[in-house]
């Protein structure tokens, strides 16, 4: 506020204190001084207090203004291997039908996924996709290791921790189809279970 102070300038008319009074009246200016600023103090608590000021932010529940891709909720069960490398939410145009097809998904490279807390938790998630039509969106762990040229190792390297798949889907991998269309596509949620992976060879069968 300009101009504003807690002591405002004197006037022209000057006041002279009685003799005996002068140990009182500097008592009672000082609590009236300090009654003053608390309850400064209190109403500028009262105003942060209205305006939540001090409150903790929000986790989001949807994906932010202008981003394209896919956004939801990823709720973890299990703990986390500790032979980890990296945990990866990634979609496909098309359901991959070969190990060389395994290369097509997007992004590329692929963000980490949010690491999850100790025990079961839920966490939102951000995936940013090229406008387009996915049919398989999943988790991908991966152990530590390097990947051979020719895959061969793929089956040890790399598991499915999850899926997005529509309600009452049978099928083995989901028939959860999501589009992207200019702007950020909503709750696309699922689960990551740490303790149910499934091989790459489930999908690719036979497993050696």
């Amino acid at each position: 506020m300009a101009g504003f102070t807690l002591f405002p300038p004197q006037t022209g008319v000057k006041l002279t204190l009685q003799r005996g009074a002068a140990m009182i009246a500097a008592m009672r200016s000082r609590v009236a001084c300090a009654a003053s600023v608390a309850a400064a103090l209190a109403g500028f608590v009262a105003m942060a207090a209205c305006n939540e000021g001090l409150q903790p932010t929000a986790a989001p529940t949807s994906c932010p203004p202008g981003f394209v891709g896919i956004c939801g909720t990823a709720t973890f069960r299990g703990t986390l291997p500790d032979s980890t490398q990296g945990l990866f939410i990634v979609a496909y145009a098309t359901f991959p039908e070969s190990l060389r097809a395994l290369l097509t998904f997007r992004p590329l490279p692929p963000p980490a996924a949010p690491q999850p807390p100790p025990g079961d938790s839920t966490v939102f998630y951000a995936v940013p996709l090229p406008n387009g039509r996915y049919e398989w969106v999943l988790a991908v762990w991966q152990k530590q290791g390097t990947l051979k040229p020719d895959f061969s190792n793929a089956d040890s390297l790399f598991r499915e921790a999850g899926f997005y798949k529509d309600a009452g889907d049978t099928t083995s991998h989901g028939s959860g189809i999501v589009v992207v269309n200019g702007t950020g596509t909503d709750s696309i949620d699922f689960v990551i279970d740490f303790g149910n992976m499934h091989r790459i060879c489930t999908y690719f069968p036979p497993c050696p």
